[in-house]
Order: structure tokens, then sequence, then C-alpha cells
């Protein structure tokens, strides 16, 4: 056993080196799931023991994302878990919610292609209490961790979650759909930080050669899928906004964007054009 305070320090000056943001953050959050208690509660420990935490530590100084070691990641107020399977829910991706939310429409029945952790399906049925929600990912490890997800958030009787190659075994139409797409081109993965190259799943982040890939996809299957006064709100990477407007067009559907905080355009809202 040693102290607590010695052990976050000599964590914090660990993940320092390793080239973590927050290393000092992250040693409490990492030494606390070690003792299984909060970190509000760490420093009411006047001794932790290293073979506890040793092994976490490890797995961050090597650039494991925290989420993954930690297992858990909020979005929207809400806790999802995580895991390999899928992508790690992001702060950026909340801007989809936002925009749901200011078209100001109550959708009866909410499609989510692409679904990882439920993240995005699961947040938008906590602001609609009547709706129900479809999410498809391709897979089946990350459908099952979203429908753990809802189960959790006690939305499991409102969402259903499949394995499936987007919207393929689809036949149903929706209010509204929203995607959160691979949209990295492929040359481009190598280059991004340790955390998202070597541990998120390839196929959640790869877009083809240009990028644009899924979002070609997409425009080709909304048409059936959307209701007559249907929307949809699609993730765009950096810059992407007027290649994938393009195509939206040439699908039938007017576009707006909406802003992170950033200020990058995130989100592409879809409308049927009149």
């Amino acid at each position: 056993m040693i102290p607590t305070a010695q052990a976050l320090a000599a964590i914090a000056a660990r993940l320092t080196q390793a080239g973590i943001e927050e290393p000092r953050r992250e040693a409490r959050l990492l030494l606390a799931a070690a003792e299984g208690i909060s970190a509000a509660r760490l420093l009411l420990l006047d001794e932790v023991a290293p073979e506890r935490f040793e092994p976490l530590v490890a797995r961050r100084a090597a650039r494991e994302p925290l989420a993954y070691i930690l297992g858990r990641k909020e979005f929207w107020g809400l806790t999802f878990a995580v895991s390999p399977a899928t992508l790690i829910p992001r702060p950026d991706t909340e801007t989809l919610v936002e925009a749901v939310l200011a078209l100001g429409i109550t959708p009866a029945r909410v499609l989510d292609l692409g679904t990882g952790t439920g993240c995005l399906l699961l947040a938008l049925l906590s602001e609609f209490p009547a709706a129900f929600g479809v999410g498809v990912d391709i897979s089946p490890a990350a459908a099952a961790l979203a429908a753990g997800n809802a189960e959790s958030l006690g939305l499991a009787d409102r969402a259903a979650f499949c394995a499936g190659n987007w919207a393929a075994a689809l036949g149903g139409m929706f209010d509204l759909v929203v995607s959160n797409p691979p949209y990295i081109p492929g040359a481009d993965i190598a280059g991004l930080m340790p955390e998202v190259a070597a541990f998120e799943p390839a196929s959640a982040l790869h877009g083809g050669a240009d990028g644009l890939e899924a979002y070609r996809l997409l425009m080709a299957a909304l048409p059936r899928l959307l209701t007559a006064n249907g929307a949809a709100v699609l993730e765009l990477g950096v810059g992407q906004a007027p290649d994938v407007t393009a195509l939206a067009a040439q699908a039938g559907f007017a576009a707006t964007t909406r802003a992170d905080l950033g200020g990058v355009p995130r989100a592409l809202i879809l409308t049927w054009r009149k």
C-alpha cells in the first residue's frame, strides 16, 4: 500500500510522459476505478494498492481510450456502456440531438443507422417519450451493447436493435432518421490520434477513399425510409458539408447545417425539397 496522494502524483506523471492531455483528472478517475469508488470519495482513502491500479494505468499509458478502460461514457446527460466494438460517444455528436430538437417535430418512429452504443437513438427517445426507435449496426456486438444500454436506461420497451448492413433489411418508414456514419477518408486514419487509430473500430471510421461512401449509401436508402413529412439528421466530418449537401440535393432533399461548439458544420438536416 502507498499513500493516495503519492499514487496520484506518480500516475499523473506517467500519463504526462505518455502525452495524455489531462493527466491529473485521468489519474483520479483511474485510481477511483481501481478502488471501486467514485472520484469524489478518493481523497477519503489514506492508502491505495498498486496492484489494483497498475494494470489500468499501463493500459492508459499505452493510449487505450479512458472510456474503454472505465467501460462507460457520458452522452446527453446519460451514461452509456462502451466497448471496443463501438465508437466512443463524443460531445460533437450531441449537435445532432440539438438539431433534431430545433426542428420542432414529434417523431413517432425513429431510425438510427450505425447505432454503435445507441447513444443517439436513446438520447432522442429520452426526449420523445412517445416515440419508438430502431437501431441498426453492422456489428452484432455493437447492437447487443446498445440493447444493454437501452435496458440500463429504462428505454428497452421503446427500442429495438439489430445487426445489419445499413437499412438493407428494413421495410418500414420513419419520421426521423439519424446517423453518425463512418466519414474518415481511408488514407487519413493512420494519422489520427493513437486512441482512435489504434483502438476504435475501423468499420466505424473508414468512409472510403474520399470519406463519402456511407453518405452515398444513405442517400440511396433515405427516400424509401422517410415519411412524407420526415427528416434526417446526419453527422458530418470537417469540410464535408458542401459535398454531402450536393449528394442530398441529387436525392431530392433540401439541406441545412448546424455547427458544433467549435463552429464546425457538424449536423446536416435533410427534409424533402418542396
